[in-house]
């Protein structure tokens, strides 16, 4: 992959050779169009101590460094091998489509996937005209999605969303349809875990029990499992460290950690390793299972600094001396699982936590993907972006469905808006990138304000989006002051769009208020996605059909342009979790297990069929978000009679008046 390798990259500093050696990675999968930003913090962070405590700091990303190894000409061959030798075994009518595509066109995908691959790096874009052709890339089944969204008067395919020109987007969409493809054969034909960003993801999610995590990892390894054995070695071989820090953001990360943890022992059985991330933060804080433990010799909670530091203070402490206490850190003890949190030492500021840094990894490489034609709904895949925080956790605190008893949420911390700009020009003199992803829970209105104002003064040019509450606090005013500032899209929750639902959740917006403040980032020139939530308790069946026309109004009044909808959750640690009998539900009993607890089932006395209402939300909005169906009675979207939508007409169109 010309030079592409994570684990040939970094070279260790010799200079604290003779020190604790600390690897940060983040195991797969993620995004591969940018580095998920825990490493990047967390080196920026240890960096800082290097000198007093003798420490070398490096990071990886294997999660794409095994994107890299799938998908390439060598990768590829070792895929075909494997769906044709189990082929052999199966009738052609029993084989999945995609694994029958990929072996009819083998030879097509040897050919062309490493262009296609160095395209979606941004380092050969002339091959955008070859690949906009139609006649270099094997089209499998993904590709049906191109006629499925096209409108039925359409000349070309294409051609509706990208008009005559867009040559190089058209390009970089029929190529990630492409690399689906081959990630669909793989998945069907090699291991069923395999997914581009959800690796392994069913068996981390709701997981009260240990086992069915353990029987995967002790089970004979796949052609995938192997290659991530293979890289996690190297890794060792080349940093030769002392501590490995696996950060699992998402379900679909903890197979991969527990994965490399597993290598990790078996490779280098002195090594230490810490598990953290997200995930661990909402669904370990229970934990209970001593066989976590033959795989990681720490976990640890919530903001992973000042556990960092505690955690090398007892590695680096002299074996005649007391071990100095951890912090928010499971262990096993003598077979049984001890918490330890020493809470005489404060958790770091964010204005003393430093600036994230990116050194060591190969910003040249990572792989951007436009699976979504939608231009808002792309961001999350495309392009590379430096990631940075406004402020840690959320300045509102009150929404009953969110995790306010956690650290992420609950710890209000914000940081100067000098002291912002000041990482983001050392992110732009380090990256030579100006793409800024403010990744806050909820950006707070005067400090987006304050940062766009110091952005403007310092004559700092940079491109930016973010995630906010759709409150009355962003005006016109303001959000022209932050599209002046470089700010280019925002996220934000409208949830189930019904003012009775938004007040029981404490959401503090009214569907109004979102219509006239989506409508002044709009009117800005500034993109909007809506996070939208079905299933919230007591929210009967003709509530989730007016929620869609809310939607649909918004939609066709160019209020926002992407969205996606979420199947509400009861989660262990928010307010409705605490006092279910607050909202009307019962919750189920526990699973037994000793492992991850945080999503709780529960019994909703209205009754409604959520599942049957999810299928026509989602249809309709990937509809709405192609610009298509907006002129239908949303009771169409649905495969049976639904209520007549009691909203008005024109409830938007009021409320914009």
């Amino acid at each position: 992959m010309g030079g592409c390798r994570l684990v040939t990259k970094t070279v260790p500093n010799s200079r604290y050779d003779a020190g604790m050696r600390v690897l940060l990675v983040t195991p797969p999968m993620t995004q591969p169009n940018t580095p998920y930003p825990a490493t990047a913090y967390l080196t920026g962070f240890l960096r800082q101590y290097s000198q007093r405590l003798g420490l070398h700091v490096a990071q990886a990303d294997p999660a794409l460094d095994l994107f890299l190894r799938v998908f390439s000409r060598g990768g590829v061959s070792r895929v075909l091998d494997e769906l044709a030798h189990r082929a052999e075994s199966v009738g052609d009518g029993d084989m999945p489509p995609s694994v029958a595509h990929v072996l009819a066109c083998g030879q097509g995908y040897l050919d062309t996937i490493d262009p296609v691959v160095r395209f979606l790096q941004g380092r050969d874009p002339s091959l955008a005209l070859r690949i906009a052709g139609r006649e270099l890339l094997p089209e499998g089944p993904r590709f049906d999605t191109i006629t499925d969204a096209q409108p039925d008067d359409a000349e070309e395919p294409l051609a509706w969303a990208f008009g005559g020109l867009g040559t190089t987007d058209r390009a970089r969409y029929l190529a990630s349809l492409y690399v689906d493809d081959l990630s669909d054969a793989v998945r069907d034909g090699i291991d069923p875990r395999f997914q581009l960003s959800r690796y392994g993801e069913h068996l981390a999610a709701s997981a009260a029990s240990f086992d069915p995590l353990h029987e995967a990892l002790e089970a004979p390894p796949t052609l995938v499992d192997a290659m991530l054995d293979d890289l996690t070695g190297e890794l060792l071989a080349l940093h030769r460290p002392d501590l490995v820090g696996l950060s699992a953001p998402f379900p679909g990360n903890v197979y991969g950690a527990f994965r490399m943890a597993r290598a990790i022992k078996a490779a280098a059985p002195s090594t230490r390793v810490v598990l953290g991330g997200g995930w661990v933060n909402t669904e370990l804080r229970d934990l209970s299972e001593p066989r976590v433990f033959d795989y990681v010799d720490y976990v640890s909670l919530d903001e992973g600094e000042r556990p960092l530091l505690a955690l090398l203070a007892r590695l680096r402490a002299p074996a005649d001396t007391p071990a100095p206490r951890l912090v928010r850190t499971f262990v096993r003890t003598g077979g049984v699982v001890v918490y330890e949190d020493d809470r005489s030492q404060p958790d770091i500021p964010l204005r003393d936590a430093g600036t994230p840094t990116y050194d060591g990894l190969p910003l040249d490489c990572y792989v951007s993907l436009f699976e979504m034609l939608n231009p808002m709904h792309r961001l999350w895949s495309d392009g590379r972006w430096n990631k940075l925080t406004v402020a840690h956790g959320c300045y509102w605190q009150r929404c009953t469905f969110c995790d306010v008893s956690l650290d992420y949420i609950g710890r209000y911390d914000p940081v100067q808006a000098d002291t912002l700009v000041d990482r983001i020009e050392t992110l732009v003199d380090e990256t030579g990138q100006t793409g800024f992803h403010f990744v806050d829970e909820a950006a707070p209105p005067a400090g987006l304000r304050a940062l766009a104002e110091r952005l403007l003064t310092r004559n700092v040019v940079i491109t930016w989006w973010g995630n906010i509450r759709f409150e009355k606090a962003f005006t016109p005013d303001l959000t022209e002051l932050l599209a002046a500032s470089g700010c280019v899209a925002v996220s934000g929750g409208l949830e189930v769009a019904s003012d009775r639902l938004l007040e029981l959740m404490q959401k503090g917006v009214t569907v109004e208020q979102v219509a006239r403040v989506t409508q002044a980032f709009t009117g800005a020139g500034v993109m909007v996605h809506a996070y939208l939530m079905y299933g919230f308790p007591t929210q009967t069946e003709q509530e989730t059909v007016d929620a869609l026309e809310r939607v649909r109004q918004l939609f066709e009044a160019g209020c926002i342009q992407s969205g996606f909808w979420h199947r509400f959750t009861v989660t262990a640690h928010s307010p409705i979790g605490l006092q279910p009998q607050r909202y009307g539900i019962t919750l189920a009993d526990a699973p037994p297990g000793r492992f991850a607890r945080n999503d709780l089932s529960f019994t909703d006395p209205t009754g409604t069929d959520h599942e049957f209402l999810g299928h026509g939300l989602r249809a309709a909005l990937y509809n709405y978000m192609h610009g298509l169906g907006l002129d239908a009675d949303v009771r169409s979207w649905f495969d049976r009679d639904v209520p007549r939508p009691l909203v008005a007409p024109d409830l938007i169109a009021r409320a914009l008046a």
